[in-house]
């Protein structure tokens, strides 16, 4: 071999020793590339002969340069034989707030999947017109549906003070056929046909010609979706109810208005035809008089009870509207915060040294973690509340306004109660819970000596004294900060 060959040899007897250089544990390869270096120096000139080198020599040294993988390989065992085993740290800051945040996702789905949490959340979007009463009889509260048709005509035919109209339905389950197809399980409301220019909800696709006398048909969106498929054609369509036969003009909401009674599908009849057999529901609209009298911005559906007497409209009794589910929510929270200082303490520790040392990024970060905690924990309670109470369609609605309120309130306080606890237990420099904890003293010392638990920082920043009786000289909490020299207790190394 020429000497010409030289530098191509040597080049090739450096790429082998960079890629054993590469398998070597981190820590060491500086060393080894500087070992193995300086080994095919020697070797080259003990093979060279009158300065030049042979095949063979050549062929000696490509072995020679692959053994030193089988070195890399051997220091890679013997590193990972030593390397301490990885300890799942279960505490920090970043899973807190991922757990917060998983939880918080799952109860945001479940409010989207619930079939009575979506009735609730259209009832709350859809605007329905103010000034809207559901009249009963206050002798007959246990049945649903207490005005007879007889009464609802009295009533609108009698010129009123506090009301300027009235409307009437009526549920009964009727069985339902259309296109070849015959369904018995229809919950069908016969109601007169001012009764949706009366609620004032809005029909959707309700754009059709109205050249025959037949009555009209709104379907709920449920049973449009169930029965039609969601087909945005279906107004128009013909469907018979027993012998009579009606004309569907649009889709409604489900629940938009919060009125008693399943309803599949709505039949607008005549002031002729609703002069039918069996009790029903009265909804009516208050006057400009009526609405003054009830000193209300904004008059929801509710309950009106008349007199004994039925043609008597003056017992007139104090109406509310019907509070949303965010209202409920936010009179909850508000009750929580004024309850939580006497449930648990609102401090966030002493310190018994200054904490000037550690940086302002720091103290940021720290009350930004609250802040965080809190911002994740209100929404969650909200959406496991409306889950709770209006995720089941057979729970009435008063029932599931009580069951919201129970859950946000204790969900509040008691969530608050644990952000709280769990930043007392937070290290003020990494974050991170304290551990270990240590009985201290004596009880029978508790005033002449400290008595209580100890918990220190994993990371080696901080001391938590924990005071097992709160004295005047010692009632709460308090953080000690520990020097460098505490370091080499520690496994892994201080975390900054």
């Amino acid at each position: 071999m020429k000497d010409s060959g030289y530098p191509f040899a040597r080049a090739l007897n450096l790429g082998l020793i960079a890629g054993a250089w590469l398998i070597v544990p981190g820590g060491e390869r500086e060393d080894w590339w500087h070992e193995w270096r300086a080994e095919i120096w020697q070797a080259r000139i003990d093979h060279a002969c009158d300065g030049r080198v042979s095949w063979e020599s050549e062929r000696a040294l490509i072995r020679f340069c692959l053994g030193a993988y089988q070195d890399a390989l051997c220091l890679r065992r013997l590193e990972r034989r030593t390397r301490p085993a990885h300890r799942v740290r279960f505490g920090a800051a970043w899973q807190c707030i991922l757990l917060l945040a998983i939880l918080l996702c799952v109860s945001y789905e479940l409010s989207r999947v619930l079939p009575g949490v979506r009735a609730e959340q259209t009832l709350a979007r859809v605007p329905t017109r103010s000034g809207l009463l559901l009249i009963q009889d206050a002798n007959n509260e246990d049945s649903p549906a207490t005005i007879s048709s007889a009464q609802y005509h009295a009533w609108k035919d009698r010129k009123q003070e506090f009301f300027d109209d009235f409307a009437f339905y009526r549920v009964t389950q009727e069985k339902v056929r259309w296109r070849q197809h015959d369904d018995a399980g229809w919950g069908v409301a016969r109601a007169s046909s001012n009764f949706f220019s009366l609620v004032g909800l809005p029909v959707q696709q309700a754009n059709i010609e109205r050249g025959s006398r037949m009555p009209s048909v709104v379907l709920s969106e449920s049973a449009w979706r169930r029965e039609f498929g969601a087909n945005p054609d279906v107004a128009g369509s013909e469907v018979q109810f027993g012998s009579r036969r009606a004309t569907i003009v649009g889709v409604v909401p489900d629940g938009a208005w919060g009125l008693p009674g399943k309803v599949d599908a709505w039949l607008l009849e005549p002031e002729s035809q609703t002069a039918m057999t069996g009790a029903g529901y009265v909804v009516a609209h208050l006057s400009s008089l009526g609405k003054s009298k009830m000193r209300s911005p904004r008059v929801q559906i509710t309950s009106y009870a008349p007199r004994r007497s039925p043609d008597d409209m003056l017992g007139i009794s104090v109406c509310r509207g019907v509070p949303t589910p965010l209202q409920i929510y936010l009179f909850a929270a508000l009750l929580a915060m004024l309850a939580l200082p006497a449930v648990t303490s609102v401090s966030l520790s002493d310190y018994s040294v200054s904490f000037d040392e550690i940086s302002w990024q720091r103290q940021v970060l720290r009350w930004s973690f609250l802040v965080g905690k809190i911002v994740l924990l209100l929404p969650t309670v909200y959406f496991i509340a409306v889950d709770v109470g209006y995720g089941f369609t057979a729970v009435g609605t008063a029932r599931a306004m009580y069951m919201q309120l129970a859950v946000s309130l204790f969900g509040c306080l008691f969530g608050m109660c644990w952000a709280l606890s769990d930043q007392r237990r937070r290290c003020p420099v990494c974050l991170e819970r304290v551990a270990h904890p240590a009985r201290v003293g004596q009880f029978s010392r508790t005033f002449l000596a400290w008595s209580g638990t100890e918990l220190m920082c994993t990371g080696g920043h901080t001391l938590l004294h924990v005071p097992a009786l709160p004295t005047s000289w010692f009632s709460s909490q308090r953080w000690m900060m520990l020097d460098p020299s505490w370091k080499f207790l520690f496994a892994d190394p201080v975390r900054e």
